[in-house]
């Protein structure tokens, strides 16, 4: 079953939590990629320096002040794409969920194409990565994951233990334990 709005309209790092686990699908000529989530990690609005909402809201991270349950896709480091998923309670300005990585269940042949590498533990092991392995661009930005459509997540597995530590590659906030991360080999 899909995930819905109610899902994502929690507090932010909760969801970052519970994303785990769970199938994200991309849709590419009719045929479903799918795989399960295995590291996120949560950005909040104007308490959270690390995160692109903590100052204002622009052209580029408008969507995390608006509806949960949209994606919200961005370039960086001039050449990676990121996808994230709007999560914020109500009583948050903003919020966000990074998807740092995915386990391939379905499609793992186009993945491993897209990718140009032969060995499945490279395939999508973060956040650059599973958006080349997907074919997520800015095609994806702004568009509703609660609907069945060309990109969405549902229901998957129940993570046996989460692990928590700093969030990767930044310079603030990072005392925020927001990382959240499943072991593969638990469950596979």
């Amino acid at each position: 079953m899909i995930l819905q709005k109610k899902f994502y309209e929690r507090e932010t790092v909760l969801v970052a939590k519970q994303l785990l686990g769970k199938t994200l699908t991309k849709k590419i000529h009719g045929i479903e990629l799918t795989g399960i989530i295995t590291e996120t990690e949560a950005y909040r609005g104007k308490d959270d320096p690390a995160s692109h909402a903590a100052v204002k809201k622009t052209n580029r991270n408008q969507v995390m002040f608006g509806q949960v349950g949209m994606s919200y896709v961005y370039f960086t480091y001039g050449m990676y794409f990121m996808l994230n998923v709007v999560a914020k309670s109500k009583k948050q300005n903003a919020g966000a969920v990074l998807i740092r990585g995915i386990h391939p269940q379905n499609g793992i042949k186009i993945m491993k194409k897209n990718r140009g590498v032969k060995n499945m533990k490279d395939i999508s092991n973060g956040p650059g990565k599973l958006t080349i392995a997907m074919g997520i661009t800015m095609k994806q930005h702004n568009k509703d994951l609660t609907k069945k459509s060309e990109l969405f997540i549902s229901d998957g597995i129940k993570p046996k233990k989460i692990y928590q530590k700093s969030r990767i590659g930044i310079s603030k906030g990072v005392e925020k334990q927001w990382n959240f991360s499943m072991n593969v080999k638990d469950h596979f």
